[in-house]
């Protein structure tokens, strides 16, 4: 058996000599890569500094003194691993996982700061190649104009200065959007010449976003027919659905609800353009989806109303009542028996009495006699419960020894023994048992 267990701490013994060689090894691995890493990322910082300017790089600036003096405690670590004293294997791994986790931060901050600045590096080393980029787009989107502007004649044949206000002045917006990027554009290749590198970038950054939002507004131009052709399809679709809803619906126009909801219908039809006039289909279909759906749910609540009718206030009512009732002998026989009744009596009594004080103001409007309804029929039910649990509790109180009283057995009809249950139940609760007995 000592050999057996022998055998297993030499192996217990290797297996973590092995780990502490591993973890030796990725401790030095870690600050190789990391210190190269730090180089790397100064010369980038040396590069966008010039670049850039000192208020774009001032973050990587940061976060590298950090990373070198984090990095510091790193070194001194690792030359205690190796000076003339002797160590200990648990400071070896103490001092490697250090290692290891400093090496790992100053990986995570150097990828969070460089790669917010990645995308702008690489532009101002490609800068000549993303001006004539900017430039050549700016071109291609001149040569669109023209045709957005017979696009916007062409719709204002068709459509009224409402539904035009979305699109009248995008090809304008868009040339005052190019001839903006093409000054922006000189200006970076000026700056850039002359050695301002950062107001260069920032040129060039401008004009980029200046083209993008110009092939935008030229696109909405294009876009926009397409779209208000679609919503005059459309309109027509809801329009037909309109009126086949208004005949359905006619069954049910008693009904308040719904005899609103089918005014605001008609209203909504009776308000679009007549034919071969000027319109805002965008509007139009908006007003009427909205009316149509307002009737839609009016005459699905009348019907799920027909088929469920409303309870009458009477019916309510008689409902209150038998709550009251409940309520009323609950709390006589709590108050009767308080030395036997437990918690959940009185908890039941006290939810039912609760619910029991908002109900008379729910009775009388529509949309909310249901809820009354429910709310009597529930403080009914809790009352029931707290007088069958006060009665339980009173059946397990009652005291079931024989009778001593009159000197002959049990008591078979309750009598003296229920009575004097009663009084000694109270007895106890008031605390004066003690005083009948002395």
């Amino acid at each position: 058996m000592a050999g057996f267990w022998g055998k297993r701490r030499r192996a217990e013994q290797e297996e973590q000599q092995a780990a502490d060689t591993e973890l030796s090894r990725r401790a030095e691995a870690a600050m190789v890569a990391v210190d190269e890493r730090m180089r790397t990322a100064a010369d980038e910082v040396g590069f966008a500094q010039a670049e850039l300017g000192d208020a774009a790089t001032k973050d990587l600036r940061d976060a590298l003194t950090a990373v070198r003096e984090h990095m510091q405690e790193a070194f001194s670590l690792h030359q205690l691993n190796h000076d003339h004293i002797p160590d200990t294997a648990e400071e070896l791994r103490t001092r490697n996982a250090r290692i290891v986790q400093l090496c790992e931060w100053a990986d995570d901050v150097l990828d969070e700061r460089t790669a917010a600045l990645a995308d702008r590096i690489d532009r101002v080393r490609r800068a000549p190649e993303v001006l004539a980029r900017v430039q050549a787009d700016a071109n291609g989107l001149d040569n669109r104009v023209p045709a957005a502007r017979d696009t916007i004649v062409r719709l204002a044949e068709r459509y009224n200065e409402s539904a035009m206000a979305k699109v009248s002045a995008g090809a304008d917006e868009a040339a005052q959007l190019i001839a903006f990027a093409r000054h922006s554009a000189d200006i970076s290749a000026r700056r850039r010449a002359s050695g301002q590198n950062e107001e260069a970038n920032l040129a060039l950054e401008t004009a980029i976003e200046a083209v993008r939002r110009a092939g935008t507004v030229l696109d909405s131009v294009e876009d926009y027919e397409l779209e208000a052709l679609r919503a005059e399809s459309t309109l027509t679709d809801v329009v037909a659905d309109s009126r086949g809803d208004l005949v359905a619906a006619r069954d049910l126009a008693s009904t308040p609800a719904v005899a609103e909801a089918m005014k605001e219908l008609e209203t909504a039809l009776a308000g679009l353009p007549a034919a071969g006039s000027k319109t805002d289909p965008f509007s139009s279909l908006s007003a009427l989806r909205d009316a149509n759906q307002h009737l839609d749910a009016a005459v699905a609540k009348a019907r799920d109303r027909a088929a469920r009718p409303l309870p009458t206030v009477d019916v309510v009512r008689h409902a209150l009542d038998d709550a009251d009732r409940q309520i009323a002998v609950a709390r006589s026989v709590i108050a009767g028996h308080r030395g036997w009744i437990g918690a959940d009596a009185r908890t039941r009594l006290a939810e039912a009495e609760r619910l029991r004080t908002g109900i008379d103001a729910l009775i009388v409007p529509e949309d909310t006699r249901e809820e009354a309804l429910t709310l009597a029929r529930r403080t009914a039910q809790l009352a029931s419960e707290a007088l069958q649990l006060a009665q339980r509790d009173i059946d397990s109180s009652r005291p079931q020894q024989q009778n001593t009283w009159g000197g002959g057995g049990r008591n078979q009809g309750g009598g003296m023994s229920d009575m004097m249950g009663g009084i000694i139940g109270g007895a106890i609760l008031g605390g004066i048992l003690g005083d009948i007995f002395d």
